[in-house]
């Protein structure tokens, strides 16, 4: 028994001396994982489901600025091990002295008769000798200066208009304010803060940040509280900024009307004061001088300027706006039409005079927007990025309308014959006015065909189901409409009528749809038809691939023709295979 044992201890010595065991988890006390944890928005990340020791701190402290580097895109923390994991990037490889480029030599017949310097609207002015100078920027940087160095992220983005890992994308954790930026706001002394709240004009309810707001009301009322009491106490100002107004009709947004609109909206939100209020466009350079000078004045020498917003909100091009405004300092941060561009809180140096510090914040997500539910194709169809125009139509009760596959608005009930409903959404998206008992049927024959987004009958699925609101609307004018009821990340219904009306408003669960006053009243001139409505744009588009179409079946056709005996040799091909 004795000699068994020893050979069975000696062949679990020799069995476990070739074995290689799994290294063991990290204990919950590990500093590296409780920083991530205290980063992330859920209390307990699932390993499986988020990146492991990513954080969007940034470079807002100094210490962590000379530490680490930092994409100046996105602002997260740069590392050359991992192409898969955020801030990856690869050292541009150093040219040699004697390097000189190639010279690109073009016929006279394809020379631009105007060059790229004009068409930007860059000003050509003319040196001590006559000779004209370009001081345009490529690209964001100057001629002649050294391009920054950008994480492979902010590359795509910057140059291909899309992500390079949509997977890894789904892991990035949120970003959590109230841990971040909420703790420096709430303290009681120290230099002032100024938190400019950035909000989408053609998406106001669904782009305001609620949360932030609470919690900067909660500070302001605290600290007000213990100022009066002969404490120290820090209020922070509040600057309001919405930008894209370019996007909104000109000749029918009155400035008073729409000021007195957004303060309402803002209150309403939970911002009970605004200290300053600005409506800006960084496509035209509207308001962005003046509010440049409020901010200047309300942070001081030493103050700290928050901008805070939700995703795509355009925070990081109205901060590059800002800074061409103030003496042309070129920045770089990164701009694209895709939700969460930037990860980490970015320092912005240059902008404030004397020691004031501006940070550029991650955008919030919102899950209530619609847009982050879509794919990146969808999204594009989604947003607005023209000039709103109005679709009108007059209808009764009984009827529906669609907005893509995406909202519903059914007119149940109406004390008077007929209602006006103008619609504000994008002009990719189609719209289908129909009855309400053949809605069911629309459904299933046309969503994810004709009515897109969402694109396939898979994508239908994925979104979920709908679910109905019920709004009961008064109006006293047939000329104006008096109601929005707006969903968010997509658009508005606007109701005009002189009477009451009962409606029903259908879209995929957990979508915001809020009901305020009117923000456009005016109507369109002309009324659209029932049935299938696109835009003038969608139209033409069709048009133009409708010709392209026409065109290659002409080529193939033609090519055909010019060889006859391909068809003959095949019929005698196949008699011989039957004669077989």
């Amino acid at each position: 028994m004795l000699c068994r044992l020893k050979i069975l201890r000696r062949h679990l010595r020799l069995l476990s001396s070739h074995l290689t065991l799994p290294p063991s988890p990290p204990s919950p006390h590990h500093p590296l994982l409780h920083r991530f944890l205290s980063f992330n928005s859920h209390p307990h990340p699932n390993p499986q489901n988020s990146l492991p020791h990513f954080t969007r701190d940034g470079n807002f402290d100094e210490h962590t600025s000379n530490t680490h580097q930092i994409c100046p895109g996105c602002g997260v923390h740069m590392q050359a091990s991992d192409p898969k994991l955020p801030g990856f990037f690869t050292k541009p490889i150093l040219k040699s002295p004697i390097y000189k480029p190639r010279l690109r030599r073009l016929p006279f017949a394809e020379e631009p008769e105007f060059s790229d310097s004009l068409k930007r609207g860059d000003i050509m002015e003319s040196d001590d000798n006559g000779n004209e100078t370009d001081d345009g920027v490529e690209n964001g940087t100057p001629f002649g200066a050294v391009k920054p160095i950008v994480c492979a992220r902010c590359h795509s983005l910057r140059y291909y208009g899309k992500v390079k890992d949509n997977e890894v994308e789904n892991l990035l954790p949120d970003f959590d304010f109230e841990s971040t930026v909420g703790r420096k706001l709430s303290r009681a002394s120290g230099s002032r803060c100024v938190v400019m709240m950035v909000v989408d004009g053609v998406d106001f309810d669904g782009s305001f940040p609620k949360k932030v707001a609470r919690v900067v009301y909660e500070t302001i009322e605290g600290n007000a509280r213990a100022w009066k009491e002969g404490k120290p106490g820090n209020v922070p100002r509040v600057v309001l900024v919405v930008t894209k107004i370019d996007l909104l009709p000109t000749r029918m947004v009155s400035p008073t009307g729409f000021e007195h609109w957004i303060r309402q909206r803002a209150r309403e939100g939970g911002v009970g004061k605004v200290t300053s209020l600005h409506m800006v466009s960084t496509v035209r350079g509207w308001g962005v001088k003046n509010l440049v000078d409020d901010v200047v004045g309300l942070v001081g020498a030493r103050g700290s300027v928050w901008a805070i917003g939700a995703q795509n909100a355009g925070k990081s091009t109205l901060i590059n706006a800002i800074g061409k405004c103030v003496g042309g300092t070129v920045l770089h941060l990164t701009e694209a039409p895709v939700p969460g561009t930037t990860l980490g809180i970015i320092r912005v140096e240059g902008i404030l005079p004397g020691n004031g510090k501006l940070f550029d914040t991650p955008g919030l997500l919102h899950p209530h927007q619609i847009t982050t539910r879509l794919t990146r194709e969808e999204q594009k169809l989604v947003q607005i990025n023209k000039e709103l125009k109005p679709r009108t139509y007059r209808i009764k009760a009984g009827h529906t309308i669609h907005i893509a596959g995406l909202m519903r608005l059914d007119v149940d009930e109406l004390t008077v014959d007929s209602v006006y409903v103008t619609v504000w959404a994008s002009p990719y998206l189609p719209l289908h006015m129909g009855k309400t008992e053949n809605a069911h049927r629309t459904l299933e024959d046309h969503f994810g065909r004709q009515l897109q987004p969402p694109i396939g009958d898979k994508r239908v699925e994925e979104l979920g189901k709908w679910v109905r609101r019920e709004f009961h609307v008064t109006g006293n004018s047939w000329e104006s409409s008096s109601v929005d009821i707006a969903a968010a990340g997509l658009g508005w219904f606007a109701i005009a009528l002189k009477g009451e009306a009962v409606l029903g408003v259908w879209t995929y669960d957990g979508i915001e749809v809020v009901r305020r006053n009117a923000l456009l009243p005016n109507m369109s001139r002309y009324f659209e038809e029932a049935g299938f409505t696109v835009s003038k744009i969608v139209s033409q588009a069709d048009q133009a691939l409708n010709k392209s179409s026409r065109q290659a079946e002409k080529k193939s056709l033609s090519e055909a023709e010019s060889t006859p005996h391909s068809v003959p040799l095949r019929l005698t091909f196949d008699a011989a295979i039957s004669s077989c």
